[in-house]
Protein backbone atom coordinates (compact mmCIF):
# COMPACT_ATOMS: atom_id res chain seq x y z
CA UNK A 1 0.00 0.00 0.00
CA UNK A 2 1.34 3.42 -0.99
CA UNK A 3 2.26 5.74 1.87
CA UNK A 4 0.25 8.96 1.92
CA UNK A 5 1.58 12.51 1.68
CA UNK A 6 -0.76 15.47 1.59
CA UNK A 7 0.35 17.65 -1.32
CA UNK A 8 -2.01 20.51 -0.50
CA UNK A 9 -0.72 23.77 1.02
CA UNK A 10 2.93 22.84 0.63
CA UNK A 11 5.95 25.00 -0.16
CA UNK A 12 8.62 22.88 -1.83
CA UNK A 13 12.29 23.22 -2.77
CA UNK A 14 12.65 22.45 -6.48
CA UNK A 15 15.12 19.90 -7.88
CA UNK A 16 18.09 21.98 -9.07
CA UNK A 17 21.29 20.52 -10.49
CA UNK A 18 24.29 21.14 -8.19
CA UNK A 19 22.06 23.03 -5.72
CA UNK A 20 19.55 20.58 -4.25
CA UNK A 21 22.12 18.45 -2.43
CA UNK A 22 21.88 17.57 1.27
CA UNK A 23 23.21 20.82 2.87
CA UNK A 24 20.92 23.04 0.80
CA UNK A 25 17.92 20.78 1.34
CA UNK A 26 18.44 20.84 5.12
CA UNK A 27 18.87 24.61 5.10
CA UNK A 28 15.60 24.95 3.18
CA UNK A 29 13.80 22.70 5.67
CA UNK A 30 15.23 24.73 8.55
CA UNK A 31 13.62 27.87 7.13
CA UNK A 32 10.23 26.35 6.49
CA UNK A 33 10.15 24.28 3.30
CA UNK A 34 7.61 21.46 3.70
CA UNK A 35 9.20 19.12 1.15
CA UNK A 36 12.55 19.12 -0.66
CA UNK A 37 13.44 17.51 -3.98
CA UNK A 38 16.99 16.36 -4.73
CA UNK A 39 18.72 17.26 -7.97
CA UNK A 40 17.89 15.02 -10.93
CA UNK A 41 19.78 11.72 -10.81
CA UNK A 42 19.89 9.50 -13.88
CA UNK A 43 18.65 5.91 -13.53
CA UNK A 44 21.91 4.44 -14.89
CA UNK A 45 23.92 6.31 -12.27
CA UNK A 46 21.87 5.28 -9.25
CA UNK A 47 21.77 1.67 -10.49
CA UNK A 48 25.58 1.67 -10.80
CA UNK A 49 26.03 2.97 -7.27
CA UNK A 50 26.34 1.10 -3.99
CA UNK A 51 24.21 1.91 -0.95
CA UNK A 52 26.46 2.63 2.04
CA UNK A 53 25.46 3.47 5.60
CA UNK A 54 27.96 6.16 6.55
CA UNK A 55 28.58 5.74 10.28
CA UNK A 56 30.81 8.82 10.41
CA UNK A 57 28.23 11.30 9.12
CA UNK A 58 25.12 9.36 10.09
CA UNK A 59 23.96 9.38 6.47
CA UNK A 60 22.94 6.91 3.80
CA UNK A 61 25.15 7.37 0.74
CA UNK A 62 24.83 6.02 -2.78
CA UNK A 63 28.43 5.80 -3.93
CA UNK A 64 30.04 5.15 -7.32
CA UNK A 65 33.06 2.86 -7.65
CA UNK A 66 35.40 5.87 -7.75
CA UNK A 67 34.08 7.10 -4.40
CA UNK A 68 31.83 9.84 -5.82
CA UNK A 69 28.63 10.24 -3.79
CA UNK A 70 25.66 10.30 -6.16
CA UNK A 71 23.03 10.84 -3.47
CA UNK A 72 23.27 11.44 0.27
CA UNK A 73 20.42 11.65 2.75
CA UNK A 74 20.05 11.70 6.53
CA UNK A 75 17.38 11.23 9.24
CA UNK A 76 16.78 15.01 9.48
CA UNK A 77 15.01 14.99 6.11
CA UNK A 78 13.29 11.62 6.46
CA UNK A 79 9.73 11.75 5.18
CA UNK A 80 10.40 15.05 3.39
CA UNK A 81 12.91 14.35 0.62
CA UNK A 82 11.79 13.34 -2.86
CA UNK A 83 14.17 11.59 -5.23
CA UNK A 84 13.99 13.12 -8.69
CA UNK A 85 14.70 10.48 -11.30
CA UNK A 86 15.90 11.03 -14.85
CA UNK A 87 14.75 8.13 -17.01
CA UNK A 88 13.46 7.13 -20.42
CA UNK A 89 12.78 3.47 -19.70
CA UNK A 90 10.06 1.91 -17.48
CA UNK A 91 12.16 -1.07 -16.35
CA UNK A 92 15.18 1.02 -15.39
CA UNK A 93 12.91 3.53 -13.68
CA UNK A 94 11.36 0.81 -11.53
CA UNK A 95 14.74 -0.74 -10.68
CA UNK A 96 16.15 2.65 -9.64
CA UNK A 97 13.06 3.56 -7.60
CA UNK A 98 13.02 0.22 -5.77
CA UNK A 99 16.68 0.71 -4.91
CA UNK A 100 16.10 4.02 -3.09
CA UNK A 101 12.49 3.81 -1.91
CA UNK A 102 13.35 2.94 1.70
CA UNK A 103 15.47 6.09 2.02
CA UNK A 104 13.16 8.71 0.48
CA UNK A 105 9.61 10.00 0.87
CA UNK A 106 8.72 9.73 -2.80
CA UNK A 107 9.87 9.44 -6.41
CA UNK A 108 9.53 12.32 -8.86
CA UNK A 109 10.10 11.75 -12.58
CA UNK A 110 11.72 14.59 -14.48
CA UNK A 111 9.67 15.25 -17.60
CA UNK A 112 10.50 18.92 -18.03
CA UNK A 113 14.27 19.46 -18.06
CA UNK A 114 15.17 21.29 -21.31
CA UNK A 115 18.93 20.66 -21.02
CA UNK A 116 20.60 18.93 -23.95
CA UNK A 117 22.00 16.02 -21.93
CA UNK A 118 18.48 15.09 -20.78
CA UNK A 119 16.79 15.48 -24.15
CA UNK A 120 19.49 13.53 -26.02
CA UNK A 121 18.97 10.65 -23.62
CA UNK A 122 15.22 10.69 -24.25
CA UNK A 123 14.63 12.04 -20.74
CA UNK A 124 13.27 15.28 -19.31
CA UNK A 125 11.40 17.47 -21.79
CA UNK A 126 11.90 14.85 -24.54
CA UNK A 127 9.09 12.88 -22.86
CA UNK A 128 6.56 15.70 -23.34
CA UNK A 129 6.00 14.53 -26.92
CA UNK A 130 5.86 10.83 -25.99
CA UNK A 131 2.60 10.30 -24.07
CA UNK A 132 2.73 6.50 -24.40
CA UNK A 133 6.22 6.39 -22.88
CA UNK A 134 5.06 8.77 -20.13
CA UNK A 135 2.15 6.44 -19.37
CA UNK A 136 4.40 3.34 -19.29
CA UNK A 137 7.00 4.89 -16.98
CA UNK A 138 4.56 6.39 -14.48
CA UNK A 139 2.15 3.43 -14.42
CA UNK A 140 5.04 1.01 -13.86
CA UNK A 141 6.40 3.10 -11.00
CA UNK A 142 3.02 3.54 -9.29
CA UNK A 143 2.47 -0.23 -9.36
CA UNK A 144 5.99 -1.11 -8.21
CA UNK A 145 6.81 1.17 -5.28
CA UNK A 146 5.22 1.73 -1.89
CA UNK A 147 5.86 5.49 -1.77
CA UNK A 148 4.19 8.35 -3.67
CA UNK A 149 5.12 8.94 -7.30
CA UNK A 150 4.93 12.43 -8.80
CA UNK A 151 6.22 14.03 -11.97
CA UNK A 152 7.26 17.47 -13.16
CA UNK A 153 6.48 18.81 -16.63
CA UNK A 154 6.73 22.00 -18.66
CA UNK A 155 3.96 23.51 -20.73
CA UNK A 156 3.45 22.37 -24.30
CA UNK A 157 2.94 25.08 -26.96
CA UNK A 158 -0.84 25.15 -26.47
CA UNK A 159 -3.03 24.90 -23.40
CA UNK A 160 -5.11 22.07 -24.90
CA UNK A 161 -2.01 19.95 -25.55
CA UNK A 162 -0.78 20.53 -22.01
CA UNK A 163 -4.13 19.63 -20.42
CA UNK A 164 -4.33 16.49 -22.57
CA UNK A 165 -0.90 15.35 -21.35
CA UNK A 166 -1.76 16.26 -17.74
CA UNK A 167 -4.88 14.07 -17.88
CA UNK A 168 -2.84 11.14 -19.23
CA UNK A 169 -0.46 11.61 -16.30
CA UNK A 170 -3.34 11.79 -13.80
CA UNK A 171 -4.72 8.44 -15.02
CA UNK A 172 -1.43 6.68 -14.22
CA UNK A 173 -2.16 7.08 -10.51
CA UNK A 174 0.49 9.64 -9.59
CA UNK A 175 -0.06 11.52 -6.33
CA UNK A 176 0.63 15.02 -7.68
CA UNK A 177 1.80 16.90 -10.77
CA UNK A 178 4.20 19.85 -10.83
CA UNK A 179 3.81 22.23 -13.78
CA UNK A 180 6.50 24.73 -14.79
CA UNK A 181 4.76 27.52 -16.66
CA UNK A 182 7.18 27.76 -19.60
CA UNK A 183 7.79 25.61 -22.67
CA UNK A 184 11.04 23.71 -23.13
CA UNK A 185 12.28 26.45 -25.49
CA UNK A 186 11.59 29.26 -23.02
CA UNK A 187 13.99 30.50 -20.35
CA UNK A 188 13.60 32.42 -17.05
CA UNK A 189 13.49 35.77 -18.89
CA UNK A 190 10.21 34.69 -20.50
CA UNK A 191 6.93 35.24 -18.68
CA UNK A 192 5.63 32.26 -16.71
CA UNK A 193 2.28 31.02 -18.02
CA UNK A 194 0.38 31.27 -14.77
CA UNK A 195 -2.97 31.03 -16.54
CA UNK A 196 -1.93 27.70 -18.10
CA UNK A 197 -1.19 26.34 -14.63
CA UNK A 198 -4.55 27.61 -13.33
CA UNK A 199 -6.48 25.90 -16.15
CA UNK A 200 -4.55 22.65 -15.66
CA UNK A 201 -5.28 22.70 -11.91
CA UNK A 202 -8.98 23.22 -12.65
CA UNK A 203 -8.95 20.26 -15.06
CA UNK A 204 -7.44 17.69 -12.68
CA UNK A 205 -8.56 16.07 -9.45
CA UNK A 206 -5.01 15.46 -8.16
CA UNK A 207 -2.99 18.30 -6.57
CA UNK A 208 -1.14 20.52 -9.04
CA UNK A 209 2.04 22.19 -7.78
CA UNK A 210 2.85 25.53 -9.42
CA UNK A 211 6.43 26.22 -10.52
CA UNK A 212 8.31 28.86 -12.49
CA UNK A 213 7.39 31.98 -10.50
CA UNK A 214 10.74 32.94 -8.99
CA UNK A 215 10.79 36.26 -10.89
CA UNK A 216 7.63 37.16 -8.98
CA UNK A 217 9.08 36.23 -5.57
CA UNK A 218 11.07 38.58 -3.38
CA UNK A 219 9.97 37.20 0.00
CA UNK A 220 7.67 34.61 1.58
CA UNK A 221 4.35 36.46 1.04
CA UNK A 222 5.12 36.46 -2.70
CA UNK A 223 5.01 32.65 -2.66
CA UNK A 224 1.39 32.78 -1.53
CA UNK A 225 0.60 35.42 -4.16
CA UNK A 226 2.02 33.11 -6.82
CA UNK A 227 -0.12 30.24 -5.49
CA UNK A 228 -3.20 32.46 -5.74
CA UNK A 229 -2.29 33.64 -9.26
CA UNK A 230 -1.96 30.05 -10.48
CA UNK A 231 -4.98 28.65 -8.64
CA UNK A 232 -2.81 26.13 -6.78
CA UNK A 233 -2.42 25.58 -3.06
CA UNK A 234 1.16 24.30 -3.36
CA UNK A 235 4.22 25.98 -4.87
CA UNK A 236 7.63 24.66 -5.88
CA UNK A 237 10.38 27.30 -5.59
CA UNK A 238 13.61 27.15 -7.59
CA UNK A 239 15.76 30.23 -8.32
CA UNK A 240 14.25 32.40 -5.59
CA UNK A 241 15.28 29.73 -3.06
CA UNK A 242 18.66 29.29 -4.72
CA UNK A 243 19.34 33.01 -4.12
CA UNK A 244 18.26 32.88 -0.48
CA UNK A 245 16.60 29.80 1.08
CA UNK A 246 15.21 31.91 3.94
CA UNK A 247 12.46 32.83 1.46
CA UNK A 248 10.71 29.79 2.95
CA UNK A 249 10.54 31.54 6.33
CA UNK A 250 7.29 33.24 7.32
CA UNK A 251 9.27 35.31 9.83
CA UNK A 252 11.09 37.31 7.18
CA UNK A 253 14.26 37.08 5.10
CA UNK A 254 17.65 36.52 6.73
CA UNK A 255 20.58 38.73 5.57
CA UNK A 256 22.36 37.03 2.68
CA UNK A 257 25.85 36.89 4.22
CA UNK A 258 24.44 35.15 7.30
CA UNK A 259 22.69 32.62 5.07
CA UNK A 260 25.89 31.88 3.13
CA UNK A 261 27.76 31.29 6.40
CA UNK A 262 25.04 28.90 7.54
CA UNK A 263 25.27 27.06 4.25
CA UNK A 264 29.07 26.72 4.52
CA UNK A 265 28.73 25.30 8.04
CA UNK A 266 26.27 22.72 6.74
CA UNK A 267 28.52 21.90 3.79
CA UNK A 268 31.36 21.28 6.26
CA UNK A 269 29.14 19.24 8.60
CA UNK A 270 27.89 16.98 5.82
CA UNK A 271 31.20 16.68 3.93
CA UNK A 272 29.75 18.27 0.82
CA UNK A 273 31.84 18.33 -2.34
CA UNK A 274 33.80 21.63 -2.47
CA UNK A 275 33.05 22.20 -6.17
CA UNK A 276 29.34 21.73 -5.55
CA UNK A 277 29.50 24.00 -2.49
CA UNK A 278 31.27 26.70 -4.51
CA UNK A 279 28.51 26.63 -7.11
CA UNK A 280 25.88 27.22 -4.40
CA UNK A 281 27.88 29.99 -2.73
CA UNK A 282 28.38 31.87 -6.01
CA UNK A 283 24.72 31.36 -6.94
CA UNK A 284 23.65 32.99 -3.68
CA UNK A 285 26.18 35.81 -4.10
CA UNK A 286 25.47 36.54 -7.77
CA UNK A 287 24.24 40.10 -7.08
CA UNK A 288 26.91 40.82 -4.47
CA UNK A 289 30.11 39.67 -6.14
CA UNK A 290 31.62 43.11 -5.55
CA UNK A 291 31.82 42.29 -1.82
CA UNK A 292 35.20 40.91 -0.73
CA UNK A 293 33.63 37.58 0.30
CA UNK A 294 32.13 37.16 -3.15
CA UNK A 295 35.28 38.20 -4.98
CA UNK A 296 37.53 35.92 -2.91
CA UNK A 297 35.12 32.99 -3.26
CA UNK A 298 35.71 33.03 -7.03
CA UNK A 299 39.23 31.64 -6.58
CA UNK A 300 38.61 29.34 -3.58
CA UNK A 301 38.71 25.60 -4.31
CA UNK A 302 38.56 23.88 -0.89
CA UNK A 303 36.18 24.05 2.06
CA UNK A 304 39.10 25.24 4.19
CA UNK A 305 39.59 28.23 1.87
CA UNK A 306 35.89 29.07 2.00
CA UNK A 307 36.06 28.86 5.80
CA UNK A 308 38.91 31.38 5.88
CA UNK A 309 37.08 33.78 3.55
CA UNK A 310 33.86 33.64 5.55
CA UNK A 311 35.40 33.80 9.05
CA UNK A 312 34.69 30.16 9.86
CA UNK A 313 38.25 28.86 10.24
CA UNK A 314 37.77 27.89 13.89
CA UNK A 315 34.55 26.05 13.03
CA UNK A 316 36.34 24.20 10.23
CA UNK A 317 39.29 23.24 12.48
CA UNK A 318 37.04 21.94 15.26
CA UNK A 319 35.10 19.88 12.75
CA UNK A 320 38.33 18.57 11.20
CA UNK A 321 39.65 17.42 14.59
CA UNK A 322 36.48 15.54 15.43
CA UNK A 323 36.33 14.03 11.94
CA UNK A 324 39.96 12.89 12.17
CA UNK A 325 39.17 10.88 15.30
CA UNK A 326 36.08 9.35 13.73
CA UNK A 327 37.92 8.59 10.49
CA UNK A 328 40.65 6.79 12.42
CA UNK A 329 37.97 4.50 13.85
CA UNK A 330 36.37 4.10 10.44
CA UNK A 331 39.61 3.30 8.62
CA UNK A 332 40.49 0.68 11.21
CA UNK A 333 37.38 -1.15 10.02
CA UNK A 334 37.67 -0.32 6.33
CA UNK A 335 41.40 -0.84 5.77
CA UNK A 336 41.10 -4.59 5.84
CA UNK A 337 43.96 -6.54 4.29
CA UNK A 338 43.08 -9.90 2.77
CA UNK A 339 45.79 -12.51 2.17
CA UNK A 340 45.15 -15.87 0.50
CA UNK A 341 47.90 -18.43 -0.17
CA UNK A 342 47.21 -21.31 -2.57
CA UNK A 343 48.57 -24.85 -2.35
CA UNK A 344 51.27 -24.05 -4.92
CA UNK A 345 52.69 -21.39 -2.60
CA UNK A 346 51.50 -18.33 -4.53
CA UNK A 347 49.85 -15.55 -2.54
CA UNK A 348 47.12 -13.04 -3.39
CA UNK A 349 47.07 -9.80 -1.38
CA UNK A 350 44.10 -7.42 -1.55
CA UNK A 351 44.39 -3.96 0.00
CA UNK A 352 41.85 -1.11 -0.41
CA UNK A 353 44.20 1.49 -1.91
CA UNK A 354 42.81 4.35 -4.00
CA UNK A 355 45.25 5.96 -6.43
CA UNK A 356 45.15 9.71 -5.75
CA UNK A 357 47.34 11.53 -8.24
CA UNK A 358 48.09 14.49 -5.97
CA UNK A 359 49.75 12.12 -3.46
CA UNK A 360 52.62 11.63 -5.92
CA UNK A 361 55.17 14.07 -7.37
CA UNK A 362 54.76 15.10 -11.04
CA UNK A 363 55.67 12.34 -13.51
CA UNK A 364 56.00 9.79 -10.68
CA UNK A 365 53.58 6.88 -10.27
CA UNK A 366 53.42 3.52 -8.45
CA UNK A 367 53.59 1.67 -11.79
CA UNK A 368 56.76 3.50 -12.76
CA UNK A 369 58.52 2.89 -9.45
CA UNK A 370 57.43 -0.77 -9.43
CA UNK A 371 58.76 -1.30 -12.96
CA UNK A 372 62.13 0.24 -12.07
CA UNK A 373 62.52 -1.81 -8.87
CA UNK A 374 61.45 -5.14 -10.38
CA UNK A 375 63.74 -4.61 -13.35
CA UNK A 376 66.67 -4.11 -10.97
CA UNK A 377 65.63 -7.31 -9.16
CA UNK A 378 65.69 -9.27 -12.42
CA UNK A 379 61.90 -9.60 -12.76
CA UNK A 380 61.46 -8.66 -16.39
CA UNK A 381 57.70 -9.04 -16.73
CA UNK A 382 54.76 -7.51 -14.86
CA UNK A 383 51.32 -8.83 -15.81
CA UNK A 384 48.40 -6.40 -15.38
CA UNK A 385 45.19 -8.42 -15.81
CA UNK A 386 42.35 -5.88 -16.14
CA UNK A 387 38.68 -6.91 -16.03
CA UNK A 388 35.87 -4.66 -17.27
CA UNK A 389 32.47 -4.66 -15.55
CA UNK A 390 30.11 -4.21 -18.49
CA UNK A 391 27.13 -2.65 -16.71
CA UNK A 392 29.01 0.52 -15.77
CA UNK A 393 32.30 0.16 -17.71
CA UNK A 394 34.41 0.15 -14.56
CA UNK A 395 37.64 -1.78 -14.13
CA UNK A 396 39.49 -3.95 -11.63
CA UNK A 397 43.10 -5.08 -11.96
CA UNK A 398 45.02 -8.10 -10.66
CA UNK A 399 48.78 -7.62 -10.92
CA UNK A 400 51.16 -10.58 -11.14
CA UNK A 401 54.66 -9.92 -9.82
CA UNK A 402 56.85 -13.02 -9.75
CA UNK A 403 53.89 -15.35 -9.25
CA UNK A 404 52.23 -13.42 -6.41
CA UNK A 405 49.07 -11.41 -7.09
CA UNK A 406 48.20 -7.89 -5.93
CA UNK A 407 44.80 -6.21 -6.21
CA UNK A 408 42.28 -3.82 -4.64
CA UNK A 409 38.56 -4.42 -3.99
CA UNK A 410 37.61 -1.36 -6.07
CA UNK A 411 36.15 -1.01 -9.54
CA UNK A 412 37.67 2.14 -11.02
CA UNK A 413 36.43 4.40 -13.81
CA UNK A 414 39.51 3.76 -15.98
CA UNK A 415 41.99 0.96 -16.63
CA UNK A 416 44.84 3.26 -15.63
CA UNK A 417 43.38 3.92 -12.17
CA UNK A 418 42.80 0.20 -11.63
CA UNK A 419 46.39 -0.61 -12.62
CA UNK A 420 47.84 2.14 -10.42
CA UNK A 421 45.83 0.88 -7.44
CA UNK A 422 47.16 -2.66 -7.89
CA UNK A 423 50.69 -1.27 -8.28
CA UNK A 424 50.29 0.61 -4.97
CA UNK A 425 49.52 -2.69 -3.26
CA UNK A 426 52.66 -4.23 -4.77
CA UNK A 427 54.98 -1.32 -3.89
CA UNK A 428 53.65 -1.36 -0.33
CA UNK A 429 54.06 -5.11 0.17
CA UNK A 430 57.48 -5.22 -1.51
CA UNK A 431 58.64 -2.15 0.43
CA UNK A 432 59.46 -0.15 -2.71
CA UNK A 433 59.87 3.60 -2.24
CA UNK A 434 57.40 5.34 -4.58
CA UNK A 435 57.68 8.89 -3.18
CA UNK A 436 54.02 9.07 -2.18
CA UNK A 437 52.95 11.88 0.13
CA UNK A 438 49.64 10.92 1.67
CA UNK A 439 46.67 13.19 2.26
CA UNK A 440 46.83 13.69 6.02
CA UNK A 441 44.41 11.46 7.89
CA UNK A 442 43.35 9.70 4.69
CA UNK A 443 42.57 6.04 4.12
CA UNK A 444 45.78 5.33 2.16
CA UNK A 445 47.92 6.59 5.04
CA UNK A 446 45.95 4.51 7.55
CA UNK A 447 46.33 1.45 5.33
CA UNK A 448 50.13 1.75 5.15
CA UNK A 449 50.34 2.07 8.94
CA UNK A 450 48.23 -1.05 9.27
CA UNK A 451 50.48 -2.92 6.83
CA UNK A 452 53.61 -2.01 8.82
CA UNK A 453 52.15 -3.97 11.74
CA UNK A 454 51.10 -6.84 9.47
CA UNK A 455 54.12 -7.32 7.21
CA UNK A 456 56.12 -9.46 9.65
CA UNK A 457 53.37 -12.08 9.92
CA UNK A 458 54.43 -15.49 8.66
CA UNK A 459 52.04 -15.58 5.67
CA UNK A 460 53.49 -12.43 4.06
CA UNK A 461 56.95 -11.93 5.55
CA UNK A 462 58.70 -14.17 3.02
CA UNK A 463 57.26 -12.21 0.08
CA UNK A 464 59.01 -8.93 0.74
CA UNK A 465 62.10 -10.67 2.19
CA UNK A 466 62.44 -12.70 -1.02
CA UNK A 467 62.12 -9.56 -3.10
CA UNK A 468 64.63 -7.80 -0.84
CA UNK A 469 66.99 -10.74 -1.35
CA UNK A 470 66.66 -10.38 -5.14
CA UNK A 471 67.38 -6.66 -4.90
CA UNK A 472 70.34 -7.21 -2.56
CA UNK A 473 71.72 -9.89 -4.87
CA UNK A 474 71.25 -7.62 -7.88
CA UNK A 475 72.99 -4.79 -6.03
CA UNK A 476 75.88 -7.10 -5.11
CA UNK A 477 76.24 -8.17 -8.73
CA UNK A 478 76.11 -4.54 -9.76
CA UNK A 479 78.81 -3.64 -7.23
CA UNK A 480 80.98 -6.57 -8.37
CA UNK A 481 80.56 -5.51 -11.97
CA UNK A 482 81.41 -1.92 -11.07
CA UNK A 483 84.55 -3.05 -9.19
CA UNK A 484 85.55 -5.29 -12.10
CA UNK A 485 85.14 -2.41 -14.52
CA UNK A 486 87.16 -0.17 -12.23
CA UNK A 487 89.90 -2.80 -11.93
CA UNK A 488 89.88 -3.38 -15.67
CA UNK A 489 90.09 0.35 -16.29
CA UNK A 490 92.93 0.63 -13.73
CA UNK A 491 94.82 -2.28 -15.32
CA UNK A 492 94.31 -0.81 -18.77
CA UNK A 493 95.67 2.51 -17.51
CA UNK A 494 98.74 0.78 -16.01
CA UNK A 495 99.41 -1.07 -19.26
CA UNK A 496 99.11 2.17 -21.19
CA UNK A 497 101.59 3.86 -18.83
CA UNK A 498 104.05 0.96 -19.20
CA UNK A 499 103.78 1.13 -22.98
CA UNK A 500 104.25 4.87 -22.85
CA UNK A 501 107.37 4.57 -20.66
CA UNK A 502 108.74 1.77 -22.81
CA UNK A 503 108.10 3.59 -26.06
CA UNK A 504 109.71 6.75 -24.75
CA UNK A 505 112.57 5.13 -22.76
CA UNK A 506 115.30 6.69 -24.84
CA UNK A 507 113.87 10.16 -24.27
CA UNK A 508 113.76 9.85 -20.49
CA UNK A 509 116.36 12.03 -18.76
CA UNK A 510 117.75 10.57 -15.53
Amino acid sequence: MTEKIDFHHKVILAPMVRVSTLPFRLLSLRYGADLVYCEEIIDFKILSSTRVENDILGTVDYVMSDGFVVFRTCPQEKGKVFFQLGTSDPERAVAAALKVQDDVAGIDVNMGCPKEFSIKGGMGAALLKKPEKVKQILSSLVKAVSIPVTCKIRCLPTLDETIELAKIIEKTGVSALTVHGRTKEERPRHTNRNEFIRKIAESLSIPVIANGGSKEMKDNPDIQKFAKNTGCTSVMVAQAAERNPSIFSKEGMIPLLDIVREYIKMAIDWDNNAINSKYCILAMMYKDMDLKEGDQSLTAVTMEEFSEIWGLQEYFNQHKQSMTKLLAMKYDKETEIHVVTTDDGHTTIEMPFKFIKKEFPPKISPKQRLYEATKRAGINRLEYDVTERTEDRCYNCILNVGGNLYTTPYWEKSKQLAEQGAAMVATTVLDIEDERQFVEGGQNEALVEKWKKRKNDSDVKDIYLSFKHLLDKANEEKEKLAKKRLNDETNDSCIEVKHFVSDNHDDVVT
